[in-house]
């Protein structure tokens, strides 16, 4: 759940979510990408990531906080295998050991000064509220 919005994950792989529209509850533009193959998801305070079975992430909410990928979708539409969270920001590990991190740059979504040590060969992340280790 977010802060004010849920999201469940159904037996069928498909997502539903309610509450407050702008912190997740509405999925309106990505609910044709949520109807089936989703098999986890991730949140923070005010954002959703669901990640597919073929290493995808589908996010909505809050775009500052997580809710918008933008310019790094396309490194997050394939091989992902695990997200981590943030109370604003999320963390990718993809199958080479890359790691992507999006949403509040004060809050984890900014690795910008640290991504040459994150390109590969990383095998876990850890979180607190407002930060990420890898």
């Amino acid at each position: 759940s977010t802060y004010s919005a849920f999201a469940a994950l159904k037996s069928n792989g498909s997502v539903v979510a309610w509450g407050a529209p702008a912190r997740g509850g509405d999925t309106h533009a990505v609910q044709d990408r949520l109807t089936s193959g989703i098999v986890y998801v991730f949140s923070t305070d005010s954002a959703f990531a669901a990640l597919t079975e073929h290493g995808g992430v589908i996010t909505w909410g809050t775009p500052q906080f997580g809710g918008d990928m933008g310019s790094l979708a396309s490194l997050l539409s394939t091989g992902v295998k695990r997200v981590y969270s943030t109370c604003t920001a999320f963390a990718a590990l993809n199958d080479n050991g890359g790691v992507v991190t999006w949403g509040d740059p004060v809050r984890g979504g900014d690795s910008c000064d640290v991504q040459r040590q994150l390109q590969a060969d990383v095998i876990h992340i850890c979180s607190t509220d407002t930060a990420f280790a890898a």
